[in-house]
């Protein structure tokens, strides 16, 4: 059996379906480690709620390891090769990542180690096709998801076959005078963060009962029922996966071997626009902070602090749209199609920069994601690739009179309007206050009136795109 090597987590913190774990199954001893390296964007610029849920993985994690993970602060080009020298490493083993400050990084880690004399060796653990691997006929990158799921992943090749947790594995923790990281959330009462856990449980476990829970009960009528934000439909494993609680080799082989029919191809799908995300942060590394249409740079924006704040808060007179933004800073996730409706509500009724509303998405949402998070931020916009057409606007009374019927999602995150009936409650605002005082309902004293008015942003926004692409 070799000796020594050094396991670096990231953004897979679970043990089953780990590729540098199993490649670490023949060593003596295997210090596991994470480095909080701000260095890197994502970590530099942690939205809080991302931060809560890493800091209680990482906590469950270390506990899966007999308590040897080592948790360290700093720069992993400095830290890893001091590492390997004081332990005496022979081999460092970690799962990819596809962010282009941390391939950057990655690469020069992997030059210094191996000029070192140590293996080095790195693994896909987080995406069922490699980004590189799926081009089109001409050789490119995808811009289109249709047929980059169908054409391109489909018909390339199966994901692989997800691995076993390895037995007997000898964890041993590290000594280093590096500075360890301090955990900001997990520790302290009365913080915000802490409502998150009557809602989620964190970890590899919390994982695969979410995907259990979801192929047993919520499968059965998810083509449909995943559009209505009050039925349980909807997986929920967005925070697993991102942080690596499960692998999307799991999900995808239980889901195909226990969903069926137009149900099993919508949920395949979804895990397709997950992998078309990363395909185009991976060609396209500036999706975050630049319209990948760049015509779209001298885009008329309209900045207004003050009614950016009401949508935060969820406090624009809209029920729908004020339900998605308090579930999201209730739960730290918000329903897609809900997710749909308060982004359109944002850049196309407000035109308020799509960057604005990303950045809130970020801080709030514990499935915060770089790819995802601005691929779908700049399809709503217009201004990314396989993007929205700008004429499309989700008319927030509309979709919540067909996918909230019953209004029990508006009811459970705007409880004041919960005695108002039904066909009331999708927009007070049209009817006399003498009606809304018998339900308790004051517009401007306990519920807000509309900061805008749909018709009339609607016909801007209209006005405004067709204008601007006109001219572009």
């Amino acid at each position: 059996m070799k000796k020594n090597c050094l396991v670096w987590f990231r953004k897979d913190l679970r043990l089953s379906d780990n590729p540098a774990i199993n490649a670490a199954k023949n060593y003596e001893n295997i210090y596991p480690l994470f480095i909080m390296d701000e260095d890197i964007f994502e970590n530099k610029s942690l939205g809080g709620a991302s931060l809560w849920w890493l800091e209680n993985s990482l906590e469950l994690l270390n506990r899966n390891i007999q308590n040897n993970l080592k948790i360290l602060r700093g720069d992993s080009l400095k830290i890893i090769p001091k590492l390997c020298e004081d332990l005496e490493i022979n081999a460092v083993f970690w799962n990819r990542c596809y962010e282009a400050d941390r391939i950057k990084k990655d690469s020069k880690l992997k030059k210094k180690l191996l000029d070192n004399s140590i293996e080095v060796k790195s693994f896909n653990s987080s995406l069922l096709w490699e980004p590189w691997d799926i081009k089109n006929k001409s050789g490119n990158p995808y811009k289109v998801f249709t047929p980059f799921f169908k054409s391109g992943c489909l018909t390339s090749s199966n994901p692989r076959t997800p691995i076993s947790k390895p037995d007997n594995l000898n964890f041993k923790k590290a000594n280093s005078n590096f500075k360890e990281y301090e955990f900001k959330y997990l520790f302290k009462n009365n913080h915000w963060s802490n409502k998150f856990k009557k809602y989620w449980n964190v970890g590899e476990i919390g994982a695969k009962n979410s995907l259990n829970k979801f192929l047993k009960l919520g499968a059965k009528n998810y083509s449909i029922g995943r559009n209505y934000p009050s039925i349980e439909n909807v997986s929920r494993l967005s925070p697993y996966l991102h942080w690596g609680e499960i692998s999307p080799f799991e999900v995808w082989h239980e889901a195909n071997k226990k969903m069926f029919g137009e149900n099993k191809s919508v949920f395949l799908s979804e895990l397709g626009w997950r992998e078309f995300s990363y395909h185009l942060l991976y060609n396209f590394p500036n999706l975050q902070d630049q319209n990948l249409k760049n015509n779209f740079d001298s885009f008329p924006w309209i900045e207004n602090n003050n009614l950016l704040e009401k949508w935060k808060k969820g406090e624009t007179g809209y029920p729908i749209i004020d339900a998605g933004m308090r579930e999201l800073w209730e739960t730290g996730y918000m329903h897609n199609r809900v997710r749909m409706i308060t982004s359109s509500f944002l850049v196309k009724n407000l035109l308020a920069h799509w960057k604005h509303g990303k950045m809130w998405f970020w801080n709030c949402l514990l499935d915060a994601d770089a790819a995802s998070n601005s691929a779908s931020w700049q399809w709503v916009a217009g201004t990314g690739t396989d993007a929205t057409p700008f004429f499309r606007i989700f008319n927030p009374i509309t979709q919540s009179k067909k996918f909230d019927s019953d209004a029990n999602y508006i009811k459970k995150y705007v409880p004041e309007l919960s005695k108002l009936p039904t066909k009331i409650i999708f927009s007070p605002f049209e009817y006399d206050s003498s009606i809304l005082k018998q339900y308790d309902v004051v517009l401007g004293k306990n519920y807000p009136y509309p900061i805008i008015d749909y018709v009339e942003s609607r016909k801007r926004a209209l006005n405004v795109y067709s204008r601007f692409i006109n001219k572009n």
